[in-house]
């Protein structure tokens, strides 16, 4: 298969899987358990992990996968060839909350370099897909960025890890952001926020988070024109494209002053009167 054949087949799987998130939530027949202390997972999350690791199996023997709940090894990442790299729900608060901003996430990475990306919303209608250098599809439609050029004016997403020691330098980012643009968002979603930069809906993002959290909405993002880039120097034995701490994804028109500003919290800087 082509990309652009690969490409049809995930984003059948991915409304397939958003079937089964939905059909889940309508039941509320699913447990809750807690991984690493702290991050919530339910018995859909496997459910659906292990679906489309069957699909992508099936059509696709042998190729390596990332996924979230079954295959997590980041090892992964420094291996040549194919890689598909898979959330089967991001934003699984968001699920169990009954909370709209949830997606499925499906990637393909080929030596590192995301080739196409599938991110599907089954509660808000959203289907975002791209294949490498040939635009972001929003429904099947074409997609662009926004055309802010005043962080004033300006729309911003993040979030937050479920580590709550660690919280404490991203509210010093916050402080800085919230005081400097339009006004701040937090849905809950990496893949959905990346998708929204790209068609618009933000201005800008800016977090850390795994592989699978953000592999296909970088791909769309930039596709759809934004400007994505990470806030220090990647680490060289992994790929800058799967390497997901202090993400920086922006309407060209204000992305280094985000990027300023971040670092200057970073830093201590006093924001000016």
């Amino acid at each position: 298969m082509d990309r652009h054949q690969r490409l049809d087949q995930v984003i059948r799987i991915a409304r397939q899987a958003g079937d089964m998130i939905a059909q889940a939530r309508q039941k509320q027949n699913f447990s809750h358990q807690y991984k690493d202390g702290d991050e919530l997972v339910t018995e859909i999350d496997v459910a659906v992990d292990r679906m489309i690791a069957e699909e992508l199996e099936t059509l696709f023997p042998g190729e390596a996968r990332l996924t979230e709940e079954l295959t997590p090894d980041r090892s992964q990442l420094e291996r040549s060839g194919q890689l598909w790299v898979v959330d089967p729900i991001d934003g699984t608060v968001n699920f169990a909350y009954g909370h709209a901003h949830v997606a499925v996430s499906i990637a393909l990475a080929v030596n590192g370099e995301v080739q196409l990306g599938v991110v599907h919303a089954p509660f808000l209608g959203e289907t975002f897909t791209s294949v490498r250098d040939h635009g972001a599809q929003l429904n099947g439609e074409p997609m662009a960025c926004s055309q802010s050029e005043l962080l004033e004016r300006s729309l911003v997403g993040t979030g937050f890890p479920y580590a709550r020691d660690k919280r404490g330098p991203l509210i010093k980012r916050l402080n800085h952001v919230v005081h400097a643009c339009r006004d701040v968002r937090r849905n809950g979603s990496a893949a959905l926020d990346l998708c929204h930069v790209g068609c618009g809906q933000l201005d800008a993002y800016y977090e850390s988070v795994s592989p699978w959290d953000f592999a296909a909405g970088l791909l769309i993002a930039r596709e759809a024109g934004a400007t994505t880039s990470h806030l220090y120097e990647c680490p060289e034995n992994l790929p800058v494209e799967l390497y997901g701490e202090n993400l920086l994804v922006t309407a060209p028109g204000i992305h280094r002053a985000l990027g300023d500003l971040l670092r200057d919290a970073d830093a201590g800087r006093r924001l000016e009167p």
